[in-house]
């Protein structure tokens, strides 16, 4: 059956929306979390923007479909062909693309049939275009991609509703009238992007392609705040995926089976009844809805390599167990990876530049959800230790993970920030790199 696909997909938001029980009102979201299915433990392949989208899109991790880093930086995803709009393309669908992408440089170049123009990928912008679009000329079998700006920094002014005084903020966040001024502002971007996803939605309903069509609403990673985006911690991996489709992910179902966002290529594929990929490095979530399994994977990995400095990580995560692996002897953070804000000032204030950053981590993640307390060098862990080293010494050399044999190579006119850059923007007071890379 050659069902529609719209994939929505927003910037930075993690799960901090309604559907994941956030004070962060989202009825759109949450809507069509109660009419399809919401999945409590996804995650993406990696905390940063362009390697995440890159591995959503062709069942890939970033460092085998090669979007080691920000496109914004010079980093693109080499090989369309994985793109899943080239698999389209040969079942016949029509492949839009309306706002964000964020793998490419030139969006023409990844396979759509169709790209929209639209003045910048703000919610004011793409909801009007994407709801046009689907009223005067969509035709089906279709895959349209609406991607959103939105709930990257900066944020949207504060309104009435937003009040700071009634806010609560993010868990590695301290509560004080900064950081609560913060959040504030990050639910007023997500209520401004659950407005536009309700109008796209709408928009579908009113031309009768709902009922035909897989919805996918996910994110590329973590809130924009420090400890979440650009960490291997749940904080940074951890993203909101909603599927709703005809015949089997409807009905309001809660997944808590362990899934990756690579899962989500071989899903589509069972869905509209098409050959996967030899390439695909998920697994389908099908079993999970048709036949009642609980989990089909037993762990999901998930990696960094470039941000704005080269901070090369990998990630191991069973349903009890996390295991956290840096390859630099760097033992102080990379500043320059975490956007600024008011929560990031605070942490610098407070002396954070200074801290100690270990090696390796293991967590408990029944015991100690928020991953606060290392378990490294607790000797009665030695065994749980050795299994998920092994697991991720296994895992990079199934797929010839770069890092087994030194640095993870980058293109030649990539901008990569110095280790001691405290802001991502310090990179321009000394390059000579061109404009479009600012």
């Amino acid at each position: 059956m050659k069902y529609n696909i719209l994939y929505i997909h927003s910037h930075d938001t993690g799960r901090y929306i309604e559907p994941y029980g956030h004070l962060i009102p989202t009825p759109n979201l949450k809507r069509l979390a109660k009419e399809g299915v919401i999945f409590r433990k996804s995650f993406s392949t990696a905390p940063t923007c362009s390697p995440s989208r890159a591995s959503f899109l062709t069942g890939q991790y970033p460092h085998n479909n090669g979007q080691y880093g920000l496109v914004n930086r010079g980093f693109e995803l080499p090989d369309t062909d994985k793109h899943i709009v080239n698999l389209l393309k040969e079942e016949k669908y029509h492949n839009i693309l309306i706002g964000m992408q964020h793998i490419r440089k030139n969006s023409d170049s990844i396979g759509y049939n169709q790209v929209v123009d639209v003045k910048d990928n703000y919610e004011k912008n793409v909801t009007p275009a994407a709801v046009n679009y689907i009223k005067d000329k969509i035709r089906a079998p279709f895959f349209l991609s609406v991607g959103y700006e939105e709930t990257h920094r900066p944020f949207h002014s504060i309104n009435d509703e937003d009040d700071p005084k009634y806010i609560d903020t993010p868990k590695p966040i301290p509560d004080t009238k900064e950081t609560r001024q913060d959040m504030a502002a990050f639910k007023a971007s997500a209520g401004i992007l659950d407005q536009g996803i309700g109008s796209v939605i709408a928009a579908l309903k009113n031309q009768g392609f709902y009922e035909k069509t897989i919805i996918i609403y996910t994110t590329d990673h973590g809130i924009a705040f420090p400890g979440m985006k650009c960490t291997l911690t749940d904080h940074g991996t951890g993203v909101a995926l909603i599927i709703r489709a005809p015949k089997y992910f409807k009905g309001g179902q809660v997944m808590d089976a362990l899934v990756s966002h690579i899962d989500v290529y071989p899903t589509i594929c069972d869905l509209i009844e098409v050959d996967k990929p030899m390439w695909l490095q998920g697994k389908s979530l099908l079993p999970l809805i048709v036949d009642g399994k609980k989990e089909v994977n037993d762990e999901i990995f998930a990696e960094v390599n470039y941000h704005t400095s080269y901070e090369p990580m990998r990630s191991v995560r069973t349903k009890r167990w996390k295991y956290i692996r840096r390859f630099r002897n760097r033992t102080k953070p990379f500043l320059s990876n975490t956007d600024e804000s008011p929560s990031k000032e605070l942490w610098v204030n407070s002396g954070w530049q200074n801290s100690f950053i270990s090696s390796e981590e293991l967590y408990d993640l029944i015991l100690d959800p928020n991953e606060a307390n290392n378990l490294i060098s607790d000797h009665s862990k030695k065994d749980i230790l050795k299994v998920m080293r092994d697991k991720l010494d296994n895992w990079m050399k199934k797929t010839n993970d770069p890092l087994c044999k030194g640095q993870v190579p980058k293109p030649e006119k990539a901008v990569v920030s110095d280790d001691e850059d405290q802001k991502a923007e310090d990179i321009w007071n000394y390059t000579d790199q061109p404009e479009e890379y600012h």
